[in-house]
């Protein structure tokens, strides 16, 4: 373990502040995260907590060592809003009796999980070291692993759970501190609660651990009758599964505080019986989109698959790795204003760092150890981003010499961060296709969108340069790949 551990801090909104590391475990630190419902295919919005805890995870593993860091994030496979998907897309098949629910269900979770695994690692997100899918968590497991259904039957027992209307609900008047993590108590859930609604519960607060299924709805056979689970207990079963009942930290983003978050630490404790679920629990901030909530009916809505792969968010394309720093950009906890022009300074900066990481022998040197201090003060990305600027600026001082440290700790920091150091990889095919749309413009005296396309091409490494063949007098371009 390395000495530097000792001063990772992070902020802890269970008790709103900032406190210093100190793992359960040592040899086993444990992360969980929530991961994506895969009813569709992951928006921005979904990126950032994907790229947030990957950095943290980095970060554990270089403090701690990477057979010593356990990192759990699950996909919830089962929802509602998955059932309406299939249906929606594969209703037709249904009626005619060609597909079952089951198996349109299972055709909207793979397309879009494959999805989702494919958008991640395109932002240079690890692996996590387990990746649970809540559809394997419901029933008691030939593994013993922790599951849903005992679970609920545990709080039962312990009195923390009752049947009412069909539902297993949990009973939040049962837990005395039950809103510490929102700091919301009882009282005022239920001044606005519609109580009307959902009179088979004693208190308006109560929530879904299990209801039942229709015949046309999945469903899984249980004491209390053939049903599925809320979505809250699906996290506590599959953090429980892989990392025991207390761990060290949670997250999620901001939005997630209340309700799931409040009620997986209510279903856990009282489950298990302890004093906390996790020793940790980090949020990262909201995201909007050019300053604007983001909204399919403001037409601000975007997936991470479009910025990545169509021209829909600036009239162009973006890298993964492009995405993932004008994430990080900006401090986890702080609300972040995704933009052209903050991709494009991104992208900027980017290109100016990999210039000067270039120079650096093929050798990395290790990882500098202000980058490592800056991320250990709550993972404060902009201070290890201006040792970055910094190391590039001594990097091009040194030129091509062969002992140039500063490019050679770039390099091993930007690798470190999840960016790609390795050779500038070019699709010949989009380029070639780019440069003969540049031509038609010239042709046309469309000078903008010829100095657009050199530019773009230019932001992405690709140098044109302009000349005439000497037999023909025709215009020809051609390029090459300048960082």
């Amino acid at each position: 373990m390395s000495d530097a551990s000792k001063g990772l801090s992070l902020y802890n909104t269970l008790t709103r502040t900032k406190e210093p590391f100190v793992p359960i475990d040592p040899q086993n630190v444990r992360m969980y995260v929530c991961g994506p419902t895969v009813y569709d295919f992951a928006h921005i919005g979904n990126a950032r907590p994907a790229i947030v805890f990957d950095v943290l995870f980095r970060l554990l593993r270089q403090l701690y060592g990477e057979k010593h860091v356990t990192y759990v994030r699950n996909i919830t496979d089962v929802d509602d809003k998955i059932n309406a998907r299939a249906l929606r897309d594969f209703g037709g098949e249904i009626a005619a009796g060609k597909l079952s629910l089951n198996d349109a269900i299972r055709k909207v979770t793979e397309k879009t999980a494959d999805q989702y695994h494919k958008d991640v690692a395109a932002l240079g997100c690890l692996e996590p070291t387990f990746e649970p899918r809540a559809t394997e968590f419901v029933a008691p497991r030939a593994d013993g692993k922790a599951d849903m259904l005992s679970l609920i039957r545990q709080l039962i027992e312990r009195g923390h759970a009752y049947v009412a209307g069909g539902e297993v609900l949990f009973d939040t008047a049962s837990m005395p501190d039950y809103g510490e993590l929102s700091k919301r108590n009882l009282d005022e859930q239920q001044a606005g609660a519609r109580i009307a609604v959902d009179a088979h519960k004693k208190n308006p607060g109560d929530f879904v651990l299990w209801k039942l299924s229709s015949p046309e709805e999945p469903g899984w056979e249980s004491p209390w009758g053939r049903g599925r689970p809320g979505w809250h207990i699906e996290c506590s079963a599959m953090s429980a599964a892989y990392l025991g009942e207390v761990f060290d930290i949670h997250g999620g983003g901001l939005d997630l505080i209340f309700p799931h978050h409040e009620n997986e630490i209510a279903q856990s404790r009282c489950a298990h019986g302890t004093k906390v679920m996790a020793n940790v629990w980090m949020h990262n901030g909201f995201l909007q989109v050019e300053g604007q909530k983001m909204s399919k009916s403001l037409g601000n809505f975007f997936s991470i698959h479009e910025l990545l792969e169509t021209e829909t968010f600036g009239g162009r394309t973006w890298p993964g790795e492009v995405l993932r720093l004008a994430m990080l950009m900006t401090h986890y906890r702080e609300p972040i204003d995704f933009s052209v022009r903050k991709l494009e300074e991104a992208e900027n900066m980017l290109r100016k760092w990999k210039r000067a990481a270039d120079l650096a022998p093929a050798a990395a040197n290790d990882l500098p150890a202000e980058v490592v201090e800056a991320l250990s003060d709550d993972l404060a990305t902009y201070a290890a981003f201006q040792r970055l600027t910094q190391l590039a600026g001594e990097a091009v001082e040194a030129g091509g010499d062969a002992g140039n440290g500063a490019a050679a700790s770039l390099k091993a920091a930007l690798a470190f961060l999840g960016f790609d150091v390795g050779a500038a990889k070019v699709d010949e095919d989009a380029v070639a296709k780019a440069i003969a749309k540049r031509l038609e413009f010239i042709a046309a005296k469309n000078w903008a969108e010829a100095d657009r396309i050199r530019d773009e091409l230019l932001a992405q490494g690709v140098q044109l340069k302009d000349g005439k063949d000497p037999a023909t007098g025709a215009r020809v371009t051609t390029w090459e790949v300048k960082r």
